[in-house]
């Protein structure tokens, strides 16, 4: 199968109709979502889901010595982990989260699959919410496929570390991404974790992530995307990094870039709660005093 950046929730309808979820088509609920909002992914999973789908938890799949939340993890325990889901690496994965938005945290798992190597993963395009609106079928019932071997191979040049972001000050070399809100980017408005006080690494360029969708959680246009990108003075044909809070949503511009022929867009795995943690106060830039 041509490699499908997007799947509408009609043709992944179509293929759970027809039987075809199993070893050659994955389903996978990546839902995460901040402590602030009250919910609980896997409890919501385990009430409704997308036929067939596994959760794949960004949490478990992580580095779990890391200081900072969900951190990469090796290419062992990512190819473990997928492979208990029952993803080969001839597998089509089809990624998608339950988000009010219509995305939220599935794009970091689309990353995560390209990251390792993986090019046959798609997001589900308006999400959750587009599949419960057209009157899809949902269940409760879980299934539990079964093991396959999954080979990963990380293409280390599509990760950024505090020191690499730290140089890029000097050397600009890549553009940095924030997709946080305007507020939390300018310093106005407190992030959502504690001890982490809101602003932004100096040169960088702000760009919400929720601004790539729609009001019915649908990506943008290849125009539309191609505009915001313009309007944001992001130039797409130089190379890009985005960051977040934790490096999930920073994501959505890399599946924004690539929609738009620009892939390969890097990610700040440790983002903003890592660089206000380690930062000297001459790089946090911000319109209110650190305290």
């Amino acid at each position: 199968m041509a490699e499908q950046t997007l799947v509408s929730a009609e043709w992944l309808a179509d293929m759970v109709k027809r039987g075809l979820v199993g070893p050659r088509l994955r389903i996978l609920d990546s839902s995460w979502y901040l402590p602030m909002t009250k919910r609980d992914a896997k409890k919501e999973f385990a009430q409704s889901h997308i036929p067939g789908a596994s959760f794949f938890d960004i949490d478990e799949c992580s580095d779990r010595t890391s200081a900072f939340d969900h951190t990469l993890p090796s290419e062992q325990f990512f190819a473990e982990y997928v492979g208990g889901l029952g993803i080969g690496n001839d597998s089509h994965v089809v990624v998608y989260d339950a988000s009010d938005l219509g995305a939220f945290s599935c794009t970091r798992v689309w990353w995560m699959f390209r990251l390792f190597g993986h090019t046959e993963v798609s997001v589900l395009n308006g999400g959750f919410r587009s599949w419960v609106r057209e009157g899809h079928p949902v269940t409760g019932t879980l299934t539990r496929p079964e093991p396959a071997h999954f080979t990963a191979t990380i293409n280390r040049a599509w990760v950024k570390s505090f020191e690499d972001i730290t140089d890029n000050i000097t050397t600009q070399g890549f553009q940095v991404v924030d997709v946080r809100s305007y507020a939390r980017f300018w310093g106005t408005e407190p992030e959502p974790k504690e001890g982490i006080q809101p602003g932004h690494i100096p040169g960088s360029i702000c760009m919400p992530f929720f601004r790539f969708l729609d009001d019915k959680g649908m990506m943008l246009s290849t125009d539309e995307l191609k505009e915001f990108f313009k309007q944001s003075q992001v130039d797409l044909s130089k190379p890009l990094c985005g960051s977040c809070g934790s490096g999930v949503t920073a994501c959505h511009m890399v599946l924004a870039a690539h929609l738009c022929g620009a892939p390969g867009a890097s990610v700040y795995d440790g983002s903003w709660y890592e660089w206000f943690t380690k930062a000297p106060p001459e790089h946090i830039i911000s319109e209110i005093k650190r305290s």
